[in-house]
């Protein structure tokens, strides 16, 4: 594939509003996981939660928007001059050659979750101040940040669990090279609500303590929410040596259990494969990998055996979700913004929360930061019903 040009990039999550709080955050190996009293939640786990997103208000013109979701975007796209930045991309290319292209699980399902609760108690209806089209819709967040940027390209939401955002990056690539646009706004919102808490613990996945991936007393995940954005751009054909560019990415499908993994990792390795290929990289050309890690027993296991066949024992991994939690839909865009902090800062965030490395877990999985270059990073995002998705950022050749 022809790499892209990172232009700029944002997140938020519980472990900081904006680059500044987050890498400082990741340098300082603190967790953003509390004890869960989220809502009328009453679960025995940890959750990571944004703090702030209440407050936030969205434009006027757009309060049809209004739920927790989209004002979770709204805090992300404040951040970091993001706005700005995808405004003057719009100048430069046309506002219909930048797409909008947002990965998200559950969307904007806590509006309905409270606006069940005032149903009409004889006829069951719903209040009518709702906005199912605006709020739980999947397609809620993407029209939101569409409109919130004044784009007119097409817009794309996806929706394939926790590989949802990072599987965006794949949607807009292709159409970048089929050129339809010429730049895309390519991102994940997730946002805490009572269906994936209980949903997740009914399954028996949530931990009552803090996630730790890769330890061997790991014992389930813990469900965090983030808001992360990065704005691609065809790369020019002499990138500055400082710039990050979207090397390759690799898509799979495991097809073997709706919620399960491959036991051998299968589907994970192939997309690994097809990330490596597409940049046309071999396996000692990666710097760090940014592991799926999501502290269950099943997924830790698997990912670790699609690592150490492709990469063997050496190449240092870690996942970043025992200090963000497990942010699902958001994951791979979130994942992405850490991964290109990593290329930019030299740093290898070591696994937070992970006290004793599962000795059946060959990858080489550090749990404490390193300090080194790191020229070209892969991040994993995998998902229920085994979509599998890999990303490889890095510097130009």
């Amino acid at each position: 594939m022809k790499p892209l040009l990172v232009n700029t990039f944002t997140a938020s999550s519980c472990i900081g509003t904006g680059l500044a709080a987050t890498f400082e955050n990741l340098v300082g190996q603190h967790s953003g996981l509390k004890r869960c009293a989220f809502e009328t939640v009453d679960i025995e786990t940890h959750v990571g939660e944004v703090p702030g997103v209440d407050a936030v208000r969205l434009p006027q013109n757009l309060h049809k928007f209004e739920c927790r979701n989209n004002r979770l975007a709204e805090l992300a796209l404040q951040q970091d001059g993001f706005l700005q930045a995808v405004q003057q991309a719009a100048g430069r290319w046309g506002r219909r050659r930048v797409g909008v292209f947002m990965g998200t699980s559950t969307a904007g399902i806590l509006q309905t979750e409270l606006a069940y609760r005032a149903r009409d108690p004889v006829s069951g209806a719903l209040p009518s101040n709702f906005e199912y089209g605006t709020t739980h819709n999947s397609f809620s967040v993407a029209d939101y940040v569409r409109q919130r940027c004044r784009l007119e390209g097409p817009a794309v939401a996806i929706c394939c669990a926790c590989a949802s955002s990072a599987k965006a990056f794949g949607s807009a690539r292709r159409m970048i090279e089929a050129g339809l646009i010429d730049a895309a706004l390519v991102g994940g919102v997730d946002s805490l609500c009572l269906t994936t808490l209980y949903g997740f613990h009914s399954l028996q996945l949530t931990s009552p303590a803090p996630c730790r991936p890769f330890d061997v007393a790991r014992d389930g995940i813990s469900i965090g929410e983030a808001a992360a954005f990065v704005l691609l751009e065809r790369a020019p054909q002499n990138a500055a040596a400082d710039s990050v560019l979207l090397l390759g990415i690799g898509e799979s499908s495991d097809a073997y259990h709706m919620s399960a993994p491959h036991p051998e990792g299968l589907g994970a390795r192939r997309a690994m494969q097809a990330a490596l290929q597409a940049a046309q990289l071999e396996p000692g050309d990666i710097d760090y990998i940014n592991l799926h890690g999501t502290g269950t027993l099943s997924n830790d296991r698997s990912e670790s055996q699609a690592v150490t066949s492709l990469f063997g024992p050496t190449t240092p991994c870690s996942s970043t979700k025992g200090a963000t939690g497990h942010t699902l839909g958001a994951a791979g865009a979130l994942e992405a913004v850490i991964s290109t902090l990593a290329i930019q800062n030299g740093l290898m965030p070591g696994g937070v929360r992970t006290s004793t490395i599962d000795p059946t877990l060959m990858a080489h999985y550090i749990k404490d930061n390193r300090r080194a270059p790191t020229s070209r990073v892969l991040s994993n995002s995998f998902g229920f019903g085994g979509t599998n998705c890999s990303l490889i950022f890095g510097r130009p050749e």
